[in-house]
C-alpha cells in the first residue's frame, strides 16, 4: 500500500527511476482498487439507477498521469527515455515487448536517469 501511495504523491514526476517492486506493487493495488469500485457500481446499476459506471470512469481519469509516470520511471530505471512506452501500442508485439521491459531488471548503478533506486534506502513509512 506504502508504495501505492508513493507513485499518488509523486503523480506527476517523470524524472528519477522506479524499481520493479514499486511498479507492480502500484499495478497490484491499481487492480485491487478497480475491482472493488467496479463491484460498487454494479451494485449500483443492479438496482437501475445508473447505466454505466460512473465511480470507475472516475477512478480511471484519476489514474491515467500517476500510472504513466511510474511507467516512465520504470522505464528509466533501465535506462530508456520515457518515450519506449508508446512501444506497447503497437499490436500485439509492442504489449508484449513493454511488458517484457517492465519486469525486466534495472541498470546497475547511476544512469543519466538518477541513481541507482536499490543503493538507496527502501522507502520509509
Amino acid at each position: 500500500m506504502n508504495y501505492f501511495l508513493h507513485v499518488l504523491r509523486n503523480y506527476a514526476v517523470f524524472q528519477g527511476r522506479a524499481r520493479r517492486k514499486e511498479y507492480w506493487m502500484f499495478v497490484l493495488f491499481n487492480i485491487i482498487f478497480a475491482v472493488a469500485i467496479l463491484m460498487v457500481d454494479g451494485a449500483i446499476m443492479a438496482t437501475g439507477l445508473l447505466s454505466f459506471s460512473p465511480l470507475y470512469i472516475l477512478y480511471t481519469l484519476a489514474i491515467i498521469v500517476p500510472s504513466l509516470s511510474v511507467v516512465v520511471r520504470r522505464l528509466h530505471d533501465q535506462n530508456k527515455t520515457g518515450w519506449w512506452f508508446l512501444i506497447g501500442f503497437v499490436p500485439v508485439v509492442g504489449g508484449i515487448w513493454l511488458l517484457v521491459l517492465l519486469c525486466t531488471e534495472g541498470t546497475a548503478g547511476p544512469n543519466q536517469y538518477g541513481p541507482d533506486p536499490k543503493a538507496e534506502p527502501a522507502l520509509a513509512y
